[in-house]
């Protein structure tokens, strides 16, 4: 009969769980400001807050508060890390130099959502610019105007055009392309040409997610600056900022479940933030957070994880089914938490790299469609080859 394994021991984390009691309020001189009262705007994909007259975010009153919270102005303002920092200051302290010498290089801004890429161009650019930012700058979306006729009329029609400067020396321009791995082949060759024809008056930034969606020839023009996932500090700073804005109520374990589930995306944070608040209209805590996301409780990856490591094949697939079945959980939510959830079991090198690499198996697989029951089970499967392998090493 095969030796029942208790779940083993975890590497102790700083758990801000621990007490839940602890919150994150407004900090004024005076009464704390009312709290927003939360409205669904019909219609729309994004959730927007409606505030009352005494709100400090009265101007919001049907926009997402990841816009209003978005960095235009101020460099210093872009939840960034201290290299993306020191770039933008860099470009905008050296900018008359580089473009009198027409040293300005073009600029490829690629990395993962939310990390600031489009907040720092920006920023950037009303600094250079100051009040002719409407006239110096053209910015488009590539993932609504990517075709090729895009390139042929806006684009060149923008570069071709002489800026007029009262200064002594005239500024080149600058077209940004968000999102620009949406755009078609033909369409960035056809951008290569204009930005070798139009290189002496105007630069060129490229903004994307996935660098190897741009075709090389594009690459190989622009200067390329990478931009990783926020730090947790990062993210954590700037939803204090917002929760003290907004006068919020936000448990010390709701800010770390908000954190935790943004993955260094400060949009997805912010996003988080605010429909959990509109679902809960109380205090933010972490059960409110990964009730608000659908995501599953980190009580509930240690209870299918002790599930997997103890019961049999098929009483842990009942269990786990019925559980996604009342809780309404998604089956690669569960891979996902499971599978960092075993990085944090001590178990021997071999066993955790096949258990890692058949998770990331039946992850894969389920962003393809498969069947959640068969996936459920291949699941199941891998625990149990993973038990009887700890079962061995053990003898």
């Amino acid at each position: 009969m095969a030796e029942v394994i208790t779940v083993m021991d975890i590497e102790d984390d700083n758990n801000p769980s621990k007490n839940p009691t602890t919150t994150t309020r407004a900090k004024t001189s005076s009464s704390p400001p009312p709290l927003p009262t939360a409205k669904l705007r019909r219609g729309s994909r994004s959730t927007v807050l409606s505030h009352s007259p005494m709100s400090p975010l009265t101007a919001t009153l049907s926009t997402p508060v990841s816009n209003f919270f978005f960095p235009r102005f101020a460099i210093s303002s872009v939840a960034l890390s201290r290299v993306f920092v020191d770039f933008a200051c860099l470009v905008s302290l050296h900018f008359d130099r580089l473009t009198s010498e027409n040293r300005l290089p073009h600029l490829l801004l690629y990395g993962p959502p939310g990390t600031g890429k489009t907040s720092t161009i920006l920023a950037v650019a009303r600094k250079l610019y100051g009040a002719q930012y409407h006239n110096m700058i053209l910015e488009l979306n590539a993932s609504d105007d990517r075709g090729i006729d895009v390139v042929r009329q806006q684009i060149q029609d923008f570069a071709s055009t002489q800026s007029f400067s009262f200064g002594a020396k005239s500024s080149v321009k600058l077209v940004l392309l968000d999102e620009a791995d949406a755009m078609t082949k033909d369409a960035q060759f056809a951008l290569r040409r204009v930005i070798e024809k139009y290189t002496r008056n105007t630069r060129f930034s490229l903004i994307c997610n996935h660098v190897n969606k741009i075709i090389p020839a594009l690459q190989s023009r622009c200067t390329r600056f990478r931009f990783a996932p926020l730090e947790e500090f990062h993210v954590s700073e700037r939803l204090k900022h917002v929760i003290e804005t907004e006068g919020l109520d936000v448990s010390e374990s709701g800010l770390a479940a908000v954190v935790r589930l943004s993955n260094g995306d400060m949009r997805k944070a912010l996003n988080i933030l605010q429909s959990t608040h509109m679902a809960s209209q109380q205090q933010i805590t972490e059960e409110a957070v990964y009730l608000c996301t659908g995501n599953p409780l980190p009580k509930d990856i240690e209870q299918i994880s002790y599930w997997l490591l103890n019961e049999s094949f098929a009483e842990s697939f009942k269990r786990i089914s019925d559980m996604k079945t009342t809780k309404g959980l998604a089956l690669i939510d569960i891979v996902r938490e499971v599978t960092m959830f075993v990085f944090k079991i001590k178990m021997p090198p071999d066993v955790r790299v096949q258990l890692i690499n058949d998770l990331a198996d039946i992850e894969y697989r389920l962003t393809f469609g498969c069947n959640d029951r068969l996936q459920l089970g291949s699941l199941v499967a891998s625990f149990t080859t993973a038990r009887s392998a700890l079962v061995s090493a053990a003898k």
